[in-house]
Formats: C-alpha cells, structure tokens, sequence
C-alpha cells in the first residue's frame, strides 16, 4: 500500500514517540477528536498524543488507506498497553495540502 508522505510521517512520528514531530503534520487551527474529547491548534494536538503515548506507547501499523480530494481514511492496527490491545482504529482525515485539518478517531 502506498501512502502519501505526510500520512508516512504522522505514522513513523507516532512510533517513534515523538510527540512535536506528530504535531507538525497538523495545520495551526486543526482539531482532533478522539475519546469524546476535542483538541485545538497544534500544543493541544502535541499535549494531547504526548500524554496518550505516555499513558499507552502506541503503535500503528497501517491496513489501509483511501482518499477522495482533501477527505481521507486511515485504517490502522493500534498496538500498545490499552484495554483491548491491538485493536483497529480509524482516522478520518481533512487534510490541507500536506498538512491535516482535521482528524477524527474512531473504533
């Protein structure tokens, strides 16, 4: 499966831990939603996957990937030390250029 870059990276910056590298892949007004909680600009993105990692050291394995304009879905298989591990998750992605908009996470 061929993945364009800006998704490629957001990947390997989440398994690599890195939170500020994560957050570079979002615009400066993104919003992300994960967990019935909402994120805002890219310090509460980077606060946010930080404290995730920390809390549960993701890792994502991609499965799959479609993406019609600027609207994207990414399938992955989340591994980490979470109730229910590994489990497949789905980003639905905005995305503006190569940057993210916005990102949705769901079961």
């Amino acid at each position: 499966m061929k993945l364009p870059d800006n998704i490629q990276g957001l990947i390997k910056a989440q398994n690599e831990l890195d939170s500020t590298a994560f957050a570079a892949f979002f615009t400066a007004e993104a919003t992300v939603s994960d967990e019935g909680s909402s994120y805002s600009g890219r310090d509460e993105i980077k606060q946010w996957i930080q404290q995730a990692t920390e809390k549960y050291h993701m890792q994502l394995k991609p499965i799959d990937f479609n993406q019609t304009g600027s609207i994207a879905e990414l399938t992955v298989d989340v591994s980490g030390t979470f109730p229910g591990s590994p489990a497949v998750m789905h980003y639905h992605l905005e995305l503006d250029g190569s940057l993210i908009r916005s990102l949705r996470i769901s079961g």
